[in-house]
């Protein structure tokens, strides 16, 4: 990586518009080409090699699927980092080749205090996309297989990798995937019989105080996609400056995040992850490594930000805006219900417990209605609600984002809603705000384990805070839902389009622009929710289980007219999903998406264009699990 000290002298004599990190220089050239012509550029007047007479990618096993002397042959082109990885877990089952119970042991116990599973190559943190063919157990049940995941992986550290296997993929008429951290939750990052680009250790990082481009001049920063939240931290101390990024800590920033929107603790005061980006650069579908911004390939630029991940180009760098270094302050609220038969005796529950279940909503809806106020002070609202034992129990916990306020501003701000819990009967105090948990500690990016439930989400409109029979309709949908033992998780967050400023004019979903919250529905009593172990249902109770959790989140669609969904937070079976997560932008998106990429090489589930090509899962349930093919 470059040097940043030669970078900020050379900032002090030039004004700096557009650059490579040095991986981005390494670029495939004719003579790799002349050397092995699987890894030619594609011509998008050309279709792919028997492609045309195909109707799935080609799988392992077929006829058609390359030879090993083709994957070596790609191996000594790359340089020696084409992996064939086994699933990690595969230690863990007596049949596989590589058991070792040491090993399963230190994985079962140990993998949530490292980094064992955001730095494997294959996994993602949801297991059911993927199939759940080999989850990490002491008790396994069957065999573990590749299921879902990819057959090789391409460990990408430079351009030139990523080029070629792009290239490689394409004329052989492969499945490719793409995955950085494995923040994937609907099996965007994997799939069965395919080649995957591992972005996860692009990590160059630049700062730029005078950079200039367009009408934008200014401070900003050059960002690599493999670089995670939490790596972020450190430059804005360092460098006296703030950029966007998510709130997971181990999200890569400026690849999936970014091109999905990506909300974060500043969406309600500098906008979405998705309106940061000033340039992008990107490897495309025939190959090119090309600058996507207002002047060159805007209308690629325009996709990429906003327009959906693993669909257009793999991003492997942005230069995005830098703003003035702020500290975020928070502060909590929580309260719970208790059926007054099941509180024990002289019970001392934390946090304050009320035995009245209409009085627990009320305070919930205050709190949700007081959101409005909270993302209009550019601040955002996390929430939790969980009702257990036939909502006998019901939780709730609550914090509040403060970015650029002091404690005392915080503290005042607050009060008016303490005020009104006091007033109903909810007797809670102001704590003390402090500084946040959620932003800016140093972390080392440890702990993200695979979870496996399913989820759908929606975004709550402006209007139904605007109209109080609208926002009662709403109220009651959560209330119900919940109750019904769909955990609520809401997000309050206003990323709005004058809060994005420049450059505007992306793929983002408009109805993003007009929610004040963004919740998400959590099926945590699914038949996926159960560690991931196969056996425990059936298919048809896992596709009925599904059926139920459309019908709870149909509540909330019928009392949101005018939202949509975050395609980054989503169920992946998400009824007319092009509207949706695109609403009024659908149709400009795919005529983007035919023109850059006519091959459909960037294919991943309810992702533009993605129409005409689905997975064959044995089981038909919406797994990763089977070979791509044409609908």
């Amino acid at each position: 990586m470059r040097s940043s000290l030669a970078l900020v002298l050379l900032a002090s004599v030039t004004k700096i518009t557009c650059y490579n990190f040095d991986f981005e220089s390494i670029q495939l050239q004719d003579e790799d080409v002349d050397k092995n012509p699987d890894v030619a550029f594609g011509e998008k007047s050309t279709p792919i090699a028997g492609a045309e007479a195909s109707a799935c990618r080609v799988f392992p096993g077929t006829e058609q699927w390359p030879a090993d002397e083709a994957w070596t042959r790609l191996n000594n082109s790359l340089g020696g980092v084409l992996l064939k990885p086994a699933p990690p877990a595969a230690v863990c089952y007596p049949s596989s080749p590589s058991y070792n119970t040491a090993q399963c042991n230190y994985i079962v116990f140990n993998a949530s205090t490292n980094r064992f599973y955001i730095n494997d190559p294959l996994t993602v943190l949801t297991e059911w996309p993927e199939g759940s063919t080999c989850p990490a157990t002491l008790t396994p049940k069957g065999n573990c297989t590749q299921g879902g995941f990819p057959d090789y992986v391409v460990n990408a550290t430079t351009v030139k990798h990523i080029q070629m296997a792009v290239n490689f993929a394409r004329n052989k008429n492969i499945r490719l995937v793409v995955k950085n951290t494995g923040h994937d939750w609907v099996g965007r990052s994997t799939g069965a019989g395919s080649l995957s680009i591992w972005t996860h250790y692009l990590k160059s990082f630049e700062f730029l105080p005078e950079y200039t481009h367009d009408k934008y001049k200014g401070v900003a920063a050059k960002v690599s996609s493999g670089i995670e939240a939490w790596e972020t931290y450190d430059y804005m101390d360092i460098y006296n400056m703030t950029l966007v990024v998510p709130n997971g800590y181990t999200v890569g920033a400026y690849g999936g995040w970014m091109t999905g929107g990506g909300h974060s603790i500043l969406g309600s005061i500098y906008g979405l992850g998705a309106d940061q980006p000033l340039s992008i650069q990107a490897v495309t579908a025939d190959g090119k490594f090309v600058t996507a911004d207002l002047n060159n390939n805007p209308d690629l630029f325009y996709a990429l930000r906003g327009g959906g991940p693993g669909t257009f180009a793999i991003v492997t760098s942005a230069v995005i805006k830098a703003f003035p270094f702020l500290e975020v302050t928070a502060t909590t609220l929580a309260f719970n219900y208790r059926n007054s038969s099941t509180i024990p005796e002289n019970d001392i529950t934390l946090p304050l417990t009320l035995q009245d279940r209409d009085l627990f909503w009320r305070g919930f809806n205050l709190y949700n209605r007081f959101g409005l106020s909270v993302v209009d002070a550019n601040g955002t609202a996390y929430s939790y609600a969980t009702a257990l034992n036939n909502a006998s129990n019901i939780e709730f916990t609550g914090t509040f984002e403060f970015p650029g306020k002091s404690k005392t501003e915080v503290k005042k701000f607050m009060q008016p809603l303490f005020n009104e819990l006091n007033k109903m009967g909810i007797n809670v105090t102001n704590p003390e705000p402090g500084p946040s948990t959620n932003w800016g500690p140093k972390r080392d990016g440890v702990g993200d384990v695979p979870g496996n439930s399913r989820f759908g989400s929606r975004l709550f409109p402006r209007a139904n805070w605007e109209d109080d029979e609208l926002w009662e309709d709403t109220m009651r949908a959560v209330r119900e839902t919940t109750e019904q033992g769909y955990m609520f998780h809401g997000i309050h967050v206003a990323p709005t389009e004058e809060v994005a400023g420049y450059p505007g004019q992306n793929g983002m979903n408009p109805a993003f622009r007009r929610a004040v919250m963004h919740a998400d529905m959590f099926d945590i009593g699914s038949a996926y929710d159960n560690g991931g172990s196969r056996g425990e249902a059936t298919p048809e109770q896992i596709i009925r289980g599904h059926e139920l959790m459309n019908e709870a989140l149909n509540k909330w669609r019928v009392a949101t007219p005018d939202g949509g969904a975050y395609i980054n937070e989503a169920d992946v079976q998400e009824p007319d999903w092009q509207k949706s997560f695109f609403g009024s932008k659908y149709e400009r998106l795919l005529e983007i998406k035919k023109k850059w990429d006519p091959w459909s090489l960037f294919w991943a589930p309810s992702t533009v264009g993605s129409e005409g090509w689905a997975v064959r899962d044995p089981d038909g349930l919406p797994t990763q699990n089977g070979p791509l093919c044409k609908v």
